[in-house]
């Protein structure tokens, strides 16, 4: 295996993480892996220890997660993983499924083995089934392992890997369980595709309907409304979680830091919630400039710079509630989001994650142009 040595096995550990001061090395791991990949976005270390800490992140409330580090005696940290149970996934599933995330590994079998061999045992001491995953920790954050696309960065909340995760994953026995795909489109600025606007001008004039922005000075409000939406119009989809109110609001109060309102969207019927289509600036393309993580005193002062010089959009959710679905009103989703864009400079566009099996979603960004450019798995084991 690669970088095995004699006796190597016996100085391995591993060690859960329990304390503050562990969680900051978990946390500080993936430096090591990534230091000469200039495509890694760093995460901010500030945001990272809050989405750990069971006093910040409401989905502890429903979840168990246990936190675990590989360390060799002589070289240090090997790598990293979390085994999760969402209590909410069991309830709207009941497939026996935990998770695994969080991972990141040295490229060595052996130490992955031991990772996977301690989050299963976690697993299965809890009753579960089956190891699903990557996911960080759930379905609702980011997910997924990078199988294809790897000349690309990762955009806005999605994963990214070295390819040598993949035979680290499938080496240990696990098998592939669905894939996701990301679209990818450079427009010209200024022009709406022809098609785009002729679907949007049918929409309407055929169905009675109204988009708006959502508000900051409503965000309360509307991201309740945005919660109905998602739990009905995602309940179908591929293990599609409802998020709680509290998890709902806490993702808002990250996002609302760096999303454009403009592009935050609601449809309404009658003054009902029937739609939401969220778009992001790619602030990854700033954030890959902070190498080390931390805001201050300088990585501030860089993500200003070049969050000026943002190009790209990342269509995070578009979803319209069953009731309501044949009006267009993702049609004029897209091209509302598509001229509002091109408006503020943003010419490039990634729309995802987007499951395999979703044909009619598959089918449409396909007619608009969009090509497939990334391809994320999720991978089951049997416990």
């Amino acid at each position: 295996m690669p970088g095995r040595r004699k006796g190597y096995e016996m100085s391995l550990s591993i060690r859960q993480i329990t304390t503050a001061a562990a969680r900051n090395r978990f946390i500080a791991f993936p430096w090591r892996i990534y230091r000469h990949d200039p495509n890694w976005v760093p995460p901010l270390r500030s945001e990272r220890r809050a989405f750990l800490d069971p006093r910040t992140n409401p989905f502890f409330e429903h979840a168990e997660v246990g936190l675990f580090m590989a360390v060799d005696d002589r070289r240090g940290p090997q790598g990293s993983i979390a085994a999760t149970i969402s209590h909410h996934h069991l309830a709207t599933h009941n497939d026996g499924a935990g998770f695994f995330g969080l991972f990141e590994c040295v490229n060595d079998l052996a130490v992955a083995t031991r990772l996977f061999d301690t989050a299963g045992q976690f697993l299965r001491d809890r009753g579960m089934k089956i190891m699903r995953g990557p996911m960080n920790l759930c379905i609702n954050d980011e997910f997924g392992l990078l199988v294809n696309g790897f000349g690309n960065p990762p955009v806005v909340l999605t994963a990214y890997n070295p390819p040598y995760y993949q035979r680290l994953v499938e080496g240990y026995g696990f098998t592939k369980a669905i894939d996701w795909y990301c679209y990818y489109r450079e427009d010209t600025p200024g022009m709406i595709p022809e098609r785009l606007v002729r679907g949007a001008q049918r929409a309407r004039s055929r169905h009675s309907f109204d988009i708006r922005s959502i508000s900051r000075r409503t965000l309360s409000d509307d991201m309740e409304k945005v919660r109905q939406i998602y739990s009905k119009a995602w309940k179908k989809n591929w293990g599609a979680v409802a998020m709680t109110p509290q998890e709902i609001h806490h993702m808002a109060a990250g996002l609302v830091q760096f999303a454009d309102m403009d592009l935050c969207l609601i449809a309404e019927v009658d003054g009902n919630p029937a739609g939401v289509s969220i778009a992001l600036p790619d602030i990854n393309a700033a954030l890959v400039h902070v190498r080390d993580g931390r805001l201050f005193p300088f990585g501030f002062i860089k993500l200003l710079w070049h969050r000026r010089r943002i190009d790209m959009l990342r269509l995070l959710i578009m979803g319209v509630a069953p009731e309501y679905r044949g009006m267009g009103i993702d049609t004029y989703f897209y091209y509302e989001t598509w001229k509002r864009g091109l408006e503020k400079g943003y010419y490039r566009s990634e729309m995802s994650q987007i499951l395999e099996n979703n044909g009619p979603m598959n089918n449409a960004l396909i007619n608009m142009g969009a090509k497939i450019y990334k391809t994320h798995r999720i991978y089951d084991y049997a416990l």
